[in-house]
C-alpha cells in the first residue's frame, strides 16, 4: 500500500529529462489525499514551482504550459504562482480564458506571488537570438529552445535587472520606465552581442506570430481572441532592432492589470493554508537532468527543477517535505540531448512510441529510448524522493506482429577501454564515449489500460516493472547502506486518463524479490 503523506506539502518532481507524465499525478494525489482524509477538499493549494510557460503538463486530457495542473481539480482553493517562476502576464491570460470558457474556475483562484518575475517579448525575442549566434557565428548545433524566453528570463535576475509582478500593483510610470530600458538592453545585445542580421530580427516576429496563432488557433476560432492579438509584429519599430515602445508597454501593462487582484504574498498563503491544515502540491517543470547546474549545458533548464528549490519558490522554512520522483517506462528526450539509450530505427517498437511522443508546449517530436535506470538512480542518490511514480507502462505492450520482442533497460555504462561504470559522469566528454549495458527481459502482448491491480498485469509486465525498480535501487545504494526505508513505488500509470492507474504495488523488498526470480 502507498505510504502515508509525511508532510503537508508534497512535491512532483521528475527524475529523467522531462514529458514524465507529471501533470497527471496531481489528480491522483488529490484522490489519494481525499480517500485517506475523509475530507472532500484537503488540497488547500497547487502551486507552480519553477520555470514558466516552457514547462508542458497533461492533466485531465488539458494541456498547460503556465497554469499548474490543480485546474482539473476545482476543490483546490488556489492556483498559486511561486517566486521561483518566470512568467508573461499574456500568457496567464491566453491560457486561463479558455479554460473558464470551459466552466474551469481559474482567475478567481489565481494567486502569482509578488516576486514572480515578469517575462515579455523581448525574452522571447533574445530566445531566438541567441539559438541564432548558437548557430550562425559559432557554428554550434542549435540548443533547441522552446522560444518562451525563460532562459533570458532567468539572466535578468543574476543580472539584477528583473522585474516582479507586484510592479503591476504600481504605477505604469515606473514600469514603462523600466520597460524602456529592458526593451533598449534587449535590442543591443541582440544587435550588436548576437550579431543576428536584420533580416532574420524580421523574421524572429514572425517566428513568434507563427508560433502562437497556431497554439491559440481554437481561442481565436471560438471568438475568445482576436487574431491580432497573436500578432507579434505590431510590436517591430520603424528599423531594425528597434521596438514600438510606447504598443508594448500599453499591451503588457493592460494584461498586468487584468492580474493585478491576483498578485500576493504567496508566503503568507502558504502559512494559512497549513494552519488549516490542508495540503500543498509543489508541481516542477522539467526534471533532476535538467536542472541548470547539475545537468549538462547547454541543455539544461534555467532554473532548478529538483526537490530543494520548492522552499525557496513558496518562500517557506526548511521543512519535512514528501517527495514524490515521476518517470517513464522509457525514456524520451528533446532538442540536442545525449541519448545513450535511444531506440534504433529498425526496431519494431520505435515507431509506436515515437507516435505517442510529441512536446506538450511545442510540438517537437521527442525522441525515445530504452530506460536508463543509470540516470534515475543518480537523481534518486543525489535528489532525494520518497516514493516513485512510473507512467506509460501501457506504452511497451507489443503487438502480436512485434512478438518475441524484448525490452531494455540500461543498468550500466562501459568506457572504450571496458570499464563498467555505475553512474552518470559529470565529464560530459567522458559520457560521450560510453556505450549502455543492458539487461534484456520479455516483452508482453496484453492490452493493459483497463487493469487496476498489479496482480492482474502480465507476468512480464510485473517482472519488467520490478527489475526496473531493483535496478535503481541498487545503483542508488551501491557501496552505502541503504536508507531504513527503502523508497516505494505509489503508482504505475497505465493509460493517459484520470484513474488509468495502479496504486496496489507491492512494496519495494517484494519488487527485489521479484526481480531476482527467473522469469
Amino acid at each position: 500500500m502507498p505510504l502515508p503523506f509525511k508532510s503537508q506539502i508534497i512535491a512532483d518532481v521528475g527524475i529523467s529529462f522531462g514529458d514524465e507524465g507529471k501533470g497527471r499525478l496531481i489528480y491522483e494525489l488529490i484522490d489519494d489525499l481525499r480517500a485517506m482524509t475523509g475530507r472532500p477538499n484537503p488540497v488547500g493549494m497547487v502551486i507552480k514551482v519553477n520555470g514558466g510557460a516552457n514547462s508542458g503538463h497533461t492533466a485531465g486530457g488539458l494541456k498547460l504550459n503556465l497554469l499548474p495542473a490543480g485546474v482539473i481539480s476545482q476543490e483546490v482553493d488556489w492556483l498559486a504562482i511561486g517566486s521561483g517562476v518566470v512568467a508573461d502576464p499574456r500568457k496567464f491570460l491566453w491560457e486561463g480564458k479558455p479554460l473558464e470558457a470551459r466552466d474551469y474556475n481559474i482567475f478567481e483562484r489565481l494567486k502569482i506571488d509578488e516576486r514572480t518575475q515578469i517575462s515579455d517579448i523581448s525574452h522571447r525575442l533574445l530566445d531566438l537570438a541567441w539559438e541564432d549566434y548558437r548557430q550562425n557565428v559559432l557554428a554550434e548545433p542549435a540548443r533547441g529552445s522552446t522560444g518562451r524566453g525563460i532562459s533570458p528570463a532567468y539572466a535578468e535576475e543574476a543580472h539584477q535587472f528583473q522585474l516582479h509582478y507586484v510592479m503591476f500593483q504600481g504605477s505604469k510610470d515606473a514600469f514603462a520606465s523600466k520597460m524602456r530600458q529592458r526593451l533598449a538592453r534587449a535590442s543591443r545585445i541582440i544587435e550588436h552581442v548576437c550579431q543576428v542580421l536584420p533580416e532574420r530580427w524580421e523574421a524572429f516576429f514572425a517566428t513568434l506570430t507563427q508560433a502562437e496563432l497556431r497554439a491559440n488557433n481554437a481561442s481565436i476560432e471560438s471568438g475568445l481572441f482576436d487574431r491580432e492579438e497573436f500578432d507579434f509584429h505590431r510590436f517591430r519599430g520603424n528599423s531594425p532592432f528597434s521596438f514600438d515602445e510606447t504598443a508594448i508597454i500599453d499591451c503588457y501593462w493592460e494584461a498586468g492589470l487584468a492580474l493585478a487582484d491576483r498578485i500576493d504574498d504567496v508566503r503568507e498563503l502558504v502559512h494559512r493554508t497549513q494552519h488549516q491544515g490542508r495540503y500543498i502540491i509543489g508541481e516542477f517543470g522539467q526534471a533532476y537532468w535538467l536542472d541548470k547546474r547539475h545537468g549538462f549545458p547547454p541543455n539544461v533548464t534555467a532554473s532548478h527543477t529538483f526537490p530543494a528549490e520548492i522552499f525557496q519558490s513558496l518562500g517557506v522554512p526548511l521543512q519535512p517535505l514528501h517527495t514524490v520522483g515521476v518517470c517513464k517506462v522509457y525514456d524520451t528526450k528533446v532538442g540536442t540531448h545525449l541519448f545513450l539509450t535511444e531506440i534504433p530505427d529498425r526496431h519494431p517498437l520505435k515507431h509506436k512510441l515515437s507516435k505517442l511522443e510529441f512536446g506538450t508546449s511545442t510540438g517537437r517530436q521527442r525522441m525515445v529510448g530504452w530506460f536508463d535506470a543509470v540516470e534515475k538512480a543518480d537523481a534518486l542518490r543525489y535528489g532525494g524522493f520518497d516514493e516513485l511514480a512510473i507512467n506509460k507502462l501501457d506504452a511497451l505492450t507489443c503487438t502480436e506482429a512485434m512478438e518475441g520482442t524484448e525490452l531494455l533497460i540500461a543498468v550500466a555504462y562501459r568506457t572504450p577501454e571496458g570499464t563498467l561504470l555505475h553512474n552518470v559522469p559529470r565529464d560530459d566528454t567522458l559520457r560521450k564515449r560510453l556505450k549502455p549495458v543492458y539487461r534484456q527481459l520479455p516483452s508482453w502482448s496484453v492490452n493493459i489500460r483497463d487493469v487496476r491491480s498489479f496482480d492482474g498485469l502480465p507476468k512480464e509486465a510485473q517482472y519488467y516493472v520490478s527489475v526496473l525498480v531493483a535496478s535503481i535501487m541498487e545503483l542508488a545504494y551501491r557501496e552505502r547502506t541503504k536508507p531504513e526505508r527503502l523508497p516505494s513505488v505509489r503508482y504505475i500509470g497505465v493509460g493517459p486518463d484520470p484513474k488509468e492507474i495502479i496504486r496496489d504495488i507491492p512494496s519495494t523488498e517484494q519488487l527485489l524479490k521479484l526481480a531476482r526470480m527467473d522469469n
